[in-house]
């Protein structure tokens, strides 16, 4: 697969999982065009605001003053969107965006909000930019502005291109994702990612220390969670490897993400909801990061659906754990202690965890 259609496909999933996307690439190669397509061909609309020629009231929203009282009126595009319910928000040129509206699109890109307007859950972000040295008067983006979004790489190559004037050019499709795919599958993908990040603590939060790479893709506390974000949308569109590599990398950056899916394709973890109904075939891996990762997905699907049931069973499966390796239990006790259903009964597996959660004020 050539890597610009690695990067349409990413989009999309990205789009469907309503991560924010940032397209990077050299000026000409069609990046407003894909984006475009992407929405005429989902039915769509699609507002395209040039950062460059805009102010920040145009995202603040600008200062009126109605009876004594001061509203921050959201512009049309933003009211547009809102009408229509859903939609993409495209933010062309973002590279060229001064520091000043930068500042202004934070709120905008990660809350969706526009002055005194919460744009629908539905419309998504998407942006476009030039590498500051190929813009027209470019800006590194802000270490807080990129690490809002899931960077992608617009490539373009010979083959891709002449295929796309004979043929046409790939489009993205937004795929429909199935119902409940951020329960059970964002359940797992978060708990893999929680386990890694046991293993490898100083990549919880490794902002670069030069512009440039700040203003790409970084590992953060929120980035972690978009890249589980993504990682369970790809899993319920049976993305290929090359989109979720995209996706991954584009979030975390290169170091970071490469890692993350090394490690995971060691991983081999067991269904959680498998091992929950039946918690006494469960074995426990050798490996103490494999049974951290296998344990957090246990307890993460419990606390997803916490019935009487599913509570004791879990404990069943920290308890076979956390007799022979306590401290790699400890996390996922703490977690079923939070999540306990009004009528359960404590087991006697918890008697095993009962310091531990005394010290925590959960017992």
């Amino acid at each position: 697969m050539s890597g610009q259609r690695a990067t349409v496909e990413a989009m999309g999933v990205a789009v469907a999982a309503g991560v924010p996307v940032l397209l990077w690439g050299a000026p000409g190669t069609g990046k407003t065009s894909a984006i475009r397509a992407m929405a005429d061909a989902a039915g769509w609309p699609c507002e395209t605001v040039i950062a460059a020629i805009r102010e920040p009231s145009d995202f603040s929203g600008l200062p009126v003053v109605v009876a004594g009282v001061v509203h921050f009126a959201p512009p049309r595009w933003a009211e547009r969107l809102a009408e229509a319910g859903r939609g993409l928000l495209f933010l062309d040129e973002i590279s060229t965006a001064p520091p000043a509206v930068q500042a202004a699109l934070l709120r905008v890109v990660l809350e969706r909000v526009v002055g005194d307007l919460d744009l629908p859950d539905r419309v998504v972000v998407v942006a476009a930019a030039n590498p500051p040295e190929q813009a027209a008067d470019g800006w590194d983006l802000s270490a807080p502005l990129a690490n809002r979004f899931c960077h992608l790489d617009w490539e373009v190559d010979a083959a891709t291109f002449a295929q796309g004037l004979v043929g046409g050019f790939p489009v993205a499709t937004i795929p429909s994702l199935p119902t409940g795919w951020d329960g059970d599958a964002r359940v797992q993908a978060q708990a893999l990612v929680a386990a890694f990040v046991t293993v490898r603590p100083g990549l919880a939060c490794a902002l670069p220390t030069d512009a440039a790479r700040a203003g790409r893709g970084w590992p953060s506390p929120r980035t972690w969670d978009m890249a589980a974000r993504l990682l369970a949308a790809a899993e319920a569109t049976h993305a290929s490897t090359e989109a979720v590599t995209a996706l991954v990398t584009g979030a975390l950056g290169p170091g970071a993400g490469t890692e993350l899916l090394m490690w995971r394709s060691e991983m081999d973890l067991p269904d959680p909801e498998a091992v929950l109904a039946d918690p006494q075939r469960f074995v426990m891996p050798e490996r103490g990061d494999r049974a951290y990762a296998a344990l957090s997905a246990v307890a993460a699907a419990v606390a997803a659906q916490p019935t009487v049931e599913r509570w004791l069973a879990g404990w069943q499966v920290v308890a076979r754990v956390g007799t022979t390796a306590p401290d790699v239990a400890a996390v996922a006790a703490r977690t079923l202690a939070q999540c306990r259903p009004p009528s359960a009964v404590a087991p006697p597996e918890v008697k095993l965890f009962a310091p531990l959660l005394k010290g925590a004020g959960l017992l």
